[in-house]
């Protein structure tokens, strides 16, 4: 069973209009047209509150020109407190639990993601601040499970869904699918905590097991050896839904990357070394390197995560730029480290479109901005044109359908306001009426989408619009 079967078998809709009921209609007396009324649950049904994300909404919305912008806005920018987190105190500790929306399970990628753009805010809310301490506290618990695992339930003793997958997940898994980024995500959570807060008490005992066992399992998947306790094994009709050769994957000749089995989408990679999520595992053992510097005090283990860092950069620009007939040098999506290397991108973060969001560093390497100008063009295989919009797709939901995720990647990393402005007019217009993101929708037809609920794409979308707000106001003044 693929995973749209699962959301539809618990009586989800993957596509058309509906809504589910925890997002139903419900004014928050903040439309500024009778058109528009919030679509946000009703106060009671809210699952998390933050005076400083409401006062966030309010401030910004009288500065969004367009009414139906400004809707957007107010629907989606709130969607994680209000719909996905269940947050409680246990053993004395903050403990954060956050769905990904409409599947009963947490991602350590999708759970960082969607509380991420409330990062501006921790020092303003010490609701938000326990928030993130206890989804890195919950995260921390996660790893320590099974750090190979993507996705978890709240309950640590309940059995998977997907029991049937070879090896079976362990009580508590919901699913085992190996993608560098999960543990990446932890630690840029970490480390994005304490830049904002200063607070070290989540660095305690656990937290260190955990990055040790990060550190491990990065080493582990580089396969000096050829080796990998690893495997995944799944009966399905998609061919995505696991890696080939009996679950391992196709070869690699070993060469200081870290093998993914799967991408950020949730797809098995083509070849192993998926270089996204590779330059995100170098960022973050950076940020390892500092934490324990600084922090931690363990030069030992701060002097080993450098190491890789640079071990895992130097293979990069060994084995996975490459010079382009149209675009000078750009980065492969994935390589094998025999020389075979797959250009694309996939609407997801890590992607390469996402680099420069990532890191700061990229906006000014002149390989990602080739890199980019690739990945807008009809050189690229999932850079789709309709008659809707055009965007980034992802082998994830077929040949047709663009990601809302990946236009607003492209806003988010833009530079040029006309390209912004254009991004944010695609997003307007394709959202179906429903005021909320989607997963993705079809290029000439907007009202066929995947996804009513996905709380990742929503708060990334009030995010782009945040950082408008603070960089390019200007841009908020028009209507679209």
């Amino acid at each position: 069973m693929k995973r749209r079967d699962f959301i539809i078998k618990n009586g989800i809709a993957a596509t058309g209009l509906s809504v589910l009921p925890s997002i139903s209609l419900a004014s928050d007396g903040l439309a500024t047209d009778e058109k528009y009324v919030s679509n946000r649950p009703p106060k009671n049904k809210r699952t998390f509150t933050s005076t400083a994300i409401e006062n966030e909404i309010k401030s910004i919305k009288k500065k969004i020109a367009d009414d139906e912008l400004a809707w957007l806005f107010e629907n989606c920018y709130p969607n994680t407190l209000d719909t996905t987190v269940d947050y409680e105190v246990i053993d004395g500790k903050p403990d954060t639990f956050i769905i990904t929306g409409d599947i009963d399970a947490m991602w350590l990628r999708d759970s960082t993601a969607q509380v991420w753009p409330y990062m501006s805010l921790i020092n303003k809310d010490e609701g938000i601040k326990k928030l993130v301490a206890g989804l890195i506290n919950r995260q921390v618990k996660c790893i320590l499970k099974d750090p190979y695992a993507n996705a978890f339930y709240k309950d640590l003793t309940k059995e998977s869904h997907w029991k049937s997958d070879q090896p079976s997940p362990i009580s508590g898994v919901h699913e085992r699918k190996w993608e560098i980024d999960s543990l990446c995500y932890v630690v840029r959570l970490s480390e994005g905590y304490y830049r904002a807060t200063g607070d070290a008490s989540i660095f305690d005992s656990d937290w260190d097991e955990a990055m040790r066992t990060v550190y491990d399992v990065l080493r582990t998947e580089q396969r000096k050896d050829g080796e990998s306790p690893y495997r995944f094994k799944r009966v399905s009709y998609g061919m995505i839904d696991a890696p080939v050769f009996d679950g391992t994957g196709r070869p690699i000749k070993p060469v200081g990357l870290i093998v993914s089995a799967f991408r950020p989408s949730d797809d098995a990679t083509m070849y192993p070394f998926l270089i996204p999520s590779n330059i995100f595992a170098a960022i973050s053992l950076r940020q390892l390197h500092g934490l324990y510097t600084n922090v931690r005090k363990e030069p030992a283990f701060a002097s080993d995560c450098l190491a890789f860092a640079n071990e895992v950069d130097a293979a990069i620009k060994q084995y996975a730029i490459a010079e382009h007939l149209d675009f000078g040098q750009i980065y492969a999506y994935e390589v094998d480290g025999f020389g075979n290397k797959l250009y694309m991108d996939d609407a997801n973060v890590p992607s390469l479109m996402s680099l420069a969001y990532l890191d700061d560093q990229y906006k000014s390497d002149p390989i990602y901005t080739n890199t980019r100008n690739f990945l807008l063009s009809e050189n690229n295989p999932y850079f789709l044109k309709g008659t809707a919009a055009e965007g980034q797709a992802s082998p994830h939901t077929g040949k047709e359908k663009i990601w809302p995720m990946g236009i607003i990647l492209r806003a988010m990393t833009s530079t040029d306001d006309q390209e912004i402005t254009n991004c944010l007019k695609m997003l307007k217009a394709t959202h179906a009426d429903t005021g909320f993101m989607h997963e993705a929708f079809h290029k000439d037809d907007p009202t066929d989408f995947n996804r009513s609920w996905f709380a990742w794409a929503n708060t990334l979308f009030g995010e782009l619009i945040v950082k408008i707000h603070t960089e390019r106001p200007h841009l908020l003044k028009q209507t679209f």
